[in-house]
């Protein structure tokens, strides 16, 4: 089995705005995600957060801590969140068995020692997108389906941002310590997200898009509301957004992105709102 990880630091906005697109998305973009038979995962300095994935095939991914960590296992000081968007599968936690369907997702206290990811059917694998964040306390595991979430509408398309924000890992779904992810899913004809867009200085965020259809791209925007800047993403790719920077994007499709948030609330309102005339 193989695990590979990589470290991004933090980022000051005064240095970003310099930046060349080659450091943007050396800096912030997250690549290779889903690799088969392997864990990917990228440590952030922001707020400490991994963005990672796991694609089992015909043998299982077993979770184990890495060396930024200096923990004796993974969730020794974390909690994690997996939302799986590939084929069936499942994940053991501790010996605890979760069955896990397209867009279904699984939240793993503290304390678990163990977490092993499979596919149900190695040539159609699973791809469990997780992320994790440090925790205070330990919190029930718990398996969040569709049916489960808090679904909210937004937008219209006359604006071209209709989309379904499904609220997936939120205090008002499943207890966490700061760990927040949803999915929202743009509807056919929109392509905006986050749009009108906003920041939210308590909390930082990672976008994780997918399902977006062969030769399609999103443009991710990022950066303070007078400096932004963009990073193109394809399938199954992530942009680290900091808490100074917005976070929106806009696709020549529609698409389905992964949002996951840590930082000092779980408030989901938090946020400090522009109009789209105030982006510079």
């Amino acid at each position: 089995m193989t695990i590979k990880y990589s470290i991004r630091y933090s980022s000051s906005p005064e240095d970003v705005k310099h930046y060349t697109t080659e450091r943007l998305r050396k800096d912030f973009l997250i690549q290779n995600i889903m690799l088969p038979g392997e864990i990917s995962m990228v440590y952030s300095h922001f707020d400490r957060f991994i963005t990672g994935g796991a694609v089992p095939t015909t043998d299982s991914l077993k979770l184990e801590s890495i060396d930024p960590l200096k923990a004796s296992f993974f969730l020794e000081r974390r909690e994690l969140g997996i939302i799986n968007v590939g084929a069936s599968g499942k994940v053991t936690v501790d010996g605890e068995v979760f069955e896990l369907g397209f867009k279904e997702a699984l939240y793993v206290g503290r304390d678990c020692k163990e977490v092993i990811f499979f596919s149900n059917d190695a040539k159609s694998p699973a791809h469990f997108y997780f992320n994790s964040t440090t925790a205070h306390a330990k919190y029930p595991n718990k398996r969040i389906t569709l049916k489960d979430a808090e679904i909210v509408e937004a937008g219209s398309l006359e604006g071209s941002n209709a989309r379904r924000i499904n609220k997936l890992l939120v205090n008002s779904v499943v207890k966490t310590c700061q760990l927040q992810m949803g999915m929202t899913e743009l509807q056919a004809g929109s392509v905006w997200n986050t749009m009108p867009p906003h920041v939210h200085d308590r909390r930082m965020e990672v976008y994780f898009y997918f399902n977006i259809p062969e030769k399609h791209a999103v443009c991710h925007f990022m950066g303070e509301m007078n400096e932004t800047r963009h990073v193109w993403v394809h399938n199954e790719e992530a942009v680290i957004s900091p808490d100074w920077s917005i976070h929106s994007g806009a696709g020549t499709n529609n698409y389905i992105f992964i949002w996951g948030m840590a930082g000092e609330n779980l408030d989901y309102s938090d946020m400090d709102s522009a109009s789209a005339t105030d982006l510079l």
